[in-house]
């Protein structure tokens, strides 16, 4: 295995997990969280969840990152010399720290509404009437960043699906014909 595949590897599966993850916890776990049966334990089922994925999603997050760097500086000929190679590493860059802002200020949020486990709540992002307003408020915030992150990330599979294919011998012929044939 050459040292892109394995940069390649690392990047795909730590954004696949990145992903896949974010989206599972905001399709399944937090409206989920509202059928503990008590609205009190609703947050707490859902902090529990999202506790328990903190560490798996620094990992996959950490794993693409890695493999990220692997992959700009095996391909450091490429993006000088071939066409488009320079623009498409720059827009998964900018993708990639919009998904780690995105991803860090939810987990701020998560620790405050993770502070007060027993606060009533109607689902994991949704609150009560009764929750105090610092959880509320958290809470309606993560509503909305809970699919901003695997709308990030998913943009992300995209992009490198496409840098992917910037990689088959035909379009490397290509893109650096017409770098230095106008």
């Amino acid at each position: 295995m050459t040292r892109n595949t394995l940069s390649r590897s690392i990047h795909d599966l730590g954004l696949a997990t990145w992903f896949g993850g974010t989206l599972a916890n905001a399709v399944a776990l937090n409206p989920a969280a509202g059928e503990a049966g008590l609205s009190s334990r609703t947050g707490a089922v859902a902090n529990v969840g999202w506790d328990r994925w903190t560490p798996v999603n620094a990992a996959a997050i950490g794993l693409h990152l890695a493999g990220s760097l692997g992959q700009l500086r095996g391909n450091r000929s490429r993006i000088k010399g071939q066409e488009g190679v320079a623009s498409m590493a720059l827009t998964k860059t900018v993708l990639t720290a919009a998904a780690l802002g995105v991803t860090g200020y939810s987990r701020v949020l998560g620790k405050k509404v993770s502070k007060h486990t027993d606060v009533p709540a109607s689902s994991g992002t949704e609150p009560a009437p009764s929750t105090p307003p610092e959880v509320a408020n958290a809470q309606r915030q993560l509503a909305l960043l809970q699919w901003a992150v695997p709308a990030l990330t998913g943009a992300l599979v995209v992009v490198s699906a496409v840098a992917g294919e910037q990689q088959r011998p035909s379009e490397v012929k290509k893109g650096v014909v017409s770098r230095l044939v106008p």
